[in-house]
C-alpha cells in the first residue's frame, strides 16, 4: 500500500499529465488551429481547466499532507510536499465557476486581439478586455481575503512567490527617473558612430534558417523542441517538448532574430530542469522573474555581445547570400546596429536601455487596473501619456 507522500506524487502525476496536454493545445491554438476553431477550442481548455483545478483542490490532499509529517523524506522530497502545499493552497480558496469563466474570457479575448491588433481596432477589444479585468478582480479578492495579502500582492505572489509591490514600487520609482533621460544620452553619444545598412528585404525561410542557427549555438535541443510562427511570440509546451514561436517581417531580420534568441532563452529554461522529476511542482518553474531572467540573458547580454554577434555574422552572411567581404555583414557592424538605443513602441523590439521601461508602463497600469483606481475605459489615454513620459 502506498503511503501518503506516494499518494500525493501519484496524484500529482496525473495532474502533471493533464498539465502537459493544455500546454500543447495552448500553443496550437496560438500557432496552428484555423480561427473556426476557436470557440470550440475555448470550450474544451476550460473545460480542462476545471478538471485540473479540481484535481488540485481534492480533500484528499490535505489529509495526505497531514500523513505526511511523520515520514521521513529527503531533501527533494521536502521540497516537492512544500510545493504541493502551496498548490493546493493557491488553488483551494478559488470557486470552481470562477476558474472556468476565467478560462473562456481569456481564450475569447486572446482570438479576438489577433485581428483587432491587426486592424487596430479598441473598440472591439474593449468589452472583452473589461471582462477578463472584471474577473481578474474577483480572483484578487478571493486571494486577498485568504491570504491577507493586498489586492495586487495576492495575485503577484502567484508569478513572483514572496515578492510584493513596494518593493517593486521603490525599484521601479529609481529606474523611471534615471532611464528617460539617460535614454537620451546613449542616442546622442551614439549618433556619432555611422552604420552601414543591411538592406530592406529579409525572406522568411532565410530568416527562420538564422534563428534556428542561433538556437543551435545558444544549445537548444531540437529533439526536443520546435520553432513556429505566431502573432506574438511565446514559449510554450512542456520540458520534453518546448515550443517557441516567433513572427517575421521581410524589411527588419534583427527584430525576428533577437525574439527567437529571447524565447530560446526561456526553452532553454524549462530543457534544463530537473528531468526525474517531470509532472511534479518540485520541477515547475517557480519565478517568473527568474525565468524572465533567462530570455533576458541570453536576448540582451550575450546574443548583443561582440563575441556572439562575431559568431554570428558569417552564419547571418550565408543565410541572405551575403559575400563575407561585405563590411556591412561584419561582426562589428552587426554589434552597432544590435546595440542601437531606439524609442519605440513594441516591447519585444525594445532595446536593453528601453525595455525596463517598457515593463514599468505595464506594472503601472496593471497594478492600478487590478486595485480599482484605474477602468478599462481609461486605458488608450493612460497608455500614451506614459508612453510619451517614458519613451
Amino acid at each position: 500500500m502506498k503511503n501518503a507522500y506516494e499518494q500525493l506524487t501519484a496524484h500529482f502525476q496525473q495532474i502533471g499529465d493533464l498539465q502537459h496536454v493544455g500546454s500543447i493545445v495552448s500553443w496550437d491554438e496560438a500557432a496552428m488551429m484555423p480561427a473556426g476553431g476557436g470557440q470550440a477550442r475555448g470550450a474544451a481548455m476550460a473545460t480542462l481547466s476545471t478538471v485540473i483545478h479540481q484535481l488540485t483542490t481534492d480533500e484528499r490532499i490535505g489529509d495526505w499532507l497531514d500523513h505526511c509529517s511523520n515520514l521521513d523524506l529527503d531533501d527533494w522530497q521536502k521540497a516537492n510536499l512544500r510545493e504541493i502545499r502551496r498548490t493546493y493552497e493557491n488553488n483551494t480558496c478559488l470557486p470552481e465557476d470562477l476558474v472556468r469563466a476565467q478560462s473562456l474570457s481569456a481564450s475569447a479575448s486572446e482570438q479576438t486581439w489577433r485581428e483587432a491588433r491587426a486592424n487596430n481596432d479598441w473598440h472591439t477589444m474593449q468589452p472583452l478586455l473589461t471582462e477578463v479585468v472584471r474577473l481578474a478582480r474577483e480572483e484578487a479578492q478571493v486571494r486577498s481575503e485568504a491570504s491577507g495579502l493586498g489586492l495586487y500582492d495576492s495575485l503577484l505572489d502567484t508569478y513572483e512567490p514572496d515578492m510584493r509591490s513596494a518593493r517593486i514600487d521603490k525599484l521601479f520609482s529609481g529606474l523611471k527617473t534615471f532611464l528617460p533621460e539617460f535614454v537620451g544620452e546613449v542616442i546622442e553619444r551614439q549618433s556619432g558612430v555611422k552604420l552601414l545598412p543591411l538592406g530592406d528585404h529579409f525572406p522568411i525561410d532565410q530568416q527562420r534558417e538564422l534563428g534556428i542557427s542561433a538556437m543551435q549555438a545558444l544549445g537548444f535541443d531540437f529533439s526536443h523542441g520546435r520553432l513556429d510562427v505566431s502573432h506574438h511570440p511565446f514559449c510554450g509546451g512542456v520540458q520534453e517538448d518546448v515550443r517557441i514561436t516567433t513572427r517575421y517581417s521581410t524589411d527588419n531580420f534583427v527584430e525576428s532574430l533577437m525574439s527567437v534568441i529571447h524565447e530560446t532563452g526561456h526553452a532553454m529554461y524549462e530543457q534544463g530542469r530537473p528531468t526525474g522529476w517531470s509532472g511534479q511542482p518540485v520541477s515547475e518553474a517557480r519565478s517568473s522573474g527568474v525565468h524572465e531572467s533567462q530570455s533576458l540573458l541570453m536576448e540582451m547580454q550575450a546574443a548583443r555581445s561582440q563575441e556572439f554577434l562575431s559568431h554570428l555574422a558569417p552564419l547571418a552572411r550565408r543565410a541572405f547570400g551575403i559575400a563575407d567581404d561585405d563590411p556591412a555583414w561584419s561582426g562589428t557592424n552587426l554589434f552597432h546596429h544590435c546595440t542601437r538605443v531606439e524609442r519605440g513602441l513594441i516591447r519585444v523590439d525594445a532595446d536593453e536601455t528601453t525595455y525596463p521601461l517598457h515593463v514599468i508602463l505595464r506594472y503601472e497600469i496593471e497594478k492600478a487596473l487590478i486595485e480599482g483606481s484605474a477602468e478599462v475605459n481609461d486605458l488608450p489615454d493612460m497608455w500614451n501619456e506614459k508612453m510619451m513620459a517614458y519613451l
